[in-house]
């Protein structure tokens, strides 16, 4: 579940990262009024036959699958055939999932480790994309490490986090500004990472750190990179797709990767920079 009763410092950011990175008009749109973009999967299901089958995974857990990038990866999933159970912490939110083939949603609040724990149990695969405020707290970093906790106990091995661009090694992609308006957010989402890296080293995790976040139909063209200089924009969709591609290769294996889309024109990028794109 994203947890999107946003506070002022994260509305901030939509509102700031869009206009740094010089959005076209309709891109901007889609980032302030999602419902107003029309999802069509007649290309992303193209491309995700195209990409890793995730068949070696029996059941795949998600958490912040009510929205934004969790919920692109609880559907691309399901269009995939691939078995998964997202936590939902209002009915509605589980309705709404449950109508998907193949998602079993189930009640619970990620700031509850035993809730998490439970509804993960007889899953091989834990995805979390948890971000945002709820009554005042933070899901960064607390939701994110109830979930990685949750998959040590259950001796879950294959683990990835979504965090951002501007989180640890990539703090100095971000803008000053960006960076100045984010940085307690950031700092929540790093102390997760940390987590990962630092205490679960005899797990198969990714981090995935995204860009400015575009509420848009995929473009098939965003990359993940080893670049930590990387900057840039990428659509809900593409993150999806690149966290379900990744999910399958042995070569992302503890590994810290950035999401941009090069062919979205980005003011803060560096003119005819080329950035490496990530072999899966």
């Amino acid at each position: 579940m994203t947890l999107l009763r946003s506070s002022t410092m994260l509305t901030s950011f939509l509102v700031l990262l869009p206009q740094l990175l010089l959005l076209s008009a309709d891109a901007f749109l889609a980032v302030h009024q999602p419902s107003l973009v029309v999802r069509s999967y007649s290309n992303a299901d193209t491309m995700l036959k195209m990409s890793s089958s995730s068949k070696s995974f029996k059941k795949v857990f998600v958490a912040g699958g009510t929205k934004g990038v969790g919920r692109a990866i609880v559907e691309q999933l399901s269009a995939k055939g691939i078995p998964v159970v997202a936590l939902a912490r209002k009915e509605e939110s589980k309705a709404e999932l449950e109508a998907l083939d193949g998602v079993t949603a189930v009640l619970g609040d990620a700031f509850d480790q035993k809730a998490v724990e439970n509804a993960m149990d007889g899953c091989d695969v834990a995805i979390t994309t948890l971000g945002g405020t709820t009554d005042d707290r933070r899901v960064d970093y607390e939701g994110n490490n109830n979930v990685i906790e949750s998959a040590g106990i259950l001796g879950v091995q294959r683990i990835i986090l979504v965090t951002s661009i501007g989180c640890g090694s990539s703090r100095e992609a971000a803008p000053p500004s960006v960076f100045e308006v984010l940085k307690e957010v950031l700092a929540a989402k790093e102390k997760a990472e940390n987590i990962l890296i630092d205490f679960y080293t005899n797990s198969n995790w990714t981090i995935i750190r995204p860009g400015g976040l575009v509420s848009a139909p995929m473009t098939g063209k965003a990359i993940l990179t080893e670049d930590n200089t990387a900057i840039g924009s990428i659509h809900r969709e593409d993150v999806a797709r690149l966290v379900i591609q990744a999910l399958d290769s042995s070569k992302t294996e503890r590994k810290v990767l950035s999401a941009i889309d090069p062919s979205i024109t980005s003011s803060v990028a560096v003119e005819g920079k080329k950035i490496a794109a990530f072999a899966l």
